[in-house]
């Protein structure tokens, strides 16, 4: 069949594989599917599972489906985008170029920076968003859309071993075909308790069909919100919420990555990345030392699957960093 075929596939396949457990529900060209029976009511969180144990959870969950852990892509990115964006990105090749190959593939938890977060009217990072996060992903080629339909099965089973239970989600999403330059797709949305937790999408060679991939995944740290008793910025930031903006821990969160990454500040290109953040970063705070705030980002990432240096020379180069721009952009 051909591309303009593919809806009609989707919800095929879809029914064939849920219809049994789940309500699908297909009007016009939207879908929605929810668990039979009544919705569930989330338990009391007691604590958010750590990242290496909910990274380890989810790959193990893959591995029976045989998607094997892929290594991370180098976060410095020479293509359409100075840095990763998108664990996606590992399928370039494939899906952008119509190749034979690609950069990574399987089960990817990809850390990555974006500058897309939502904001409040105040300038402000939303609860659920952040610059720098872990992009938990399933990215594969796939042979047909049933394959694609049993990897989303998979990625429930996997929110269902960390503790997210089917009955609390909800699918739904407007199944006509987009395109953006060479690629084209169908996007499905998984809502947890009414909250957008995740995406499932059908991708392909807009002039190639037949090159098709899956895309499935969601960010580490917004899973393990829904597993915790705390607030979004207590979860990610632990004590120090408590004592600092939110937009100066996410600063100095990316800026940390950047440097483990061998990124170092610049006018243009990656490095960009970290003046772009930093002057969020009072100038009296990084002169006083940010060691204890960048060693525990640090850590964060390590347990991520991230390397690099240790936390005094990371620190040394975003406080430099932070001196060296100029006062009238620095608080």
């Amino acid at each position: 069949m051909t591309a303009e075929h593919r809806p009609a596939q989707l919800v095929a396949a879809l029914r064939a594989r849920f219809e049994a457990g789940w309500r699908i529900n297909f009007d016009g060209n939207h879908l929605t599917m929810r668990r039979c029976g009544p919705a569930l009511t989330p338990a009391r969180p007691r604590q958010a599972p750590g990242p290496r144990t909910m990274l380890d959870t989810i790959g193990r969950e893959f591995a029976r489906l045989n998607v094997p852990r892929a290594p991370l892509l180098p976060l410095r990115w020479r293509r359409d985008t100075d840095l990763v964006i998108s664990a996606i990105q590992g399928l370039d090749p494939w899906l952008k170029d119509g190749q034979s190959r690609v950069c990574r593939e399987g089960y990817l938890p990809q850390l990555v920076v974006r500058f897309t977060g939502e904001r409040d009217e105040h300038g402000q990072l939303v609860d659920g968003f952040l610059t720098s996060f872990v992009n938990v992903s399933c990215v594969q080629r796939v042979p047909d859309v049933k394959r694609h339909v049993e990897l989303l099965d998979g990625w429930i089973g996997a929110l269902s071993a960390v503790g997210i239970h089917a009955g609390r989600l909800t699918i739904h999403g407007d199944l006509t075909p987009w395109q953006r330059d060479r690629v084209s797709g169908l996007t499905l949305f998984v809502d947890c308790d009414g909250l957008g937790t995740s995406d499932a999408v059908l991708l392909w060679n807009t002039a190639s069909p037949g090159h098709m991939a899956t895309d499935i995944g969601s960010g580490l740290e917004r899973l393990r919100w829904l597993l915790s008793p705390d607030s979004w910025s207590q979860t990610v930031f632990g004590d120090d919420a408590q004592l600092w903006p939110v937009d100066v821990l996410d600063a100095i969160r990316t800026a940390t990555l950047l440097v483990m990454n061998g990124i170092r500040a610049s006018s243009r290109g990656p490095g960009s990345a970290i003046q772009r953040v930093l002057h969020r970063v009072p100038r009296s705070m990084a002169a006083a030392g940010l060691g204890r705030l960048v060693r525990a980002q640090r850590a964060y990432w390590v347990a991520a699957g991230a390397t690099g240096p240790g936390w005094p020379s990371v620190t040394t180069v975003i406080e430099d960093s932070v001196l060296a721009l100029p006062r009238s952009v620095v608080g």
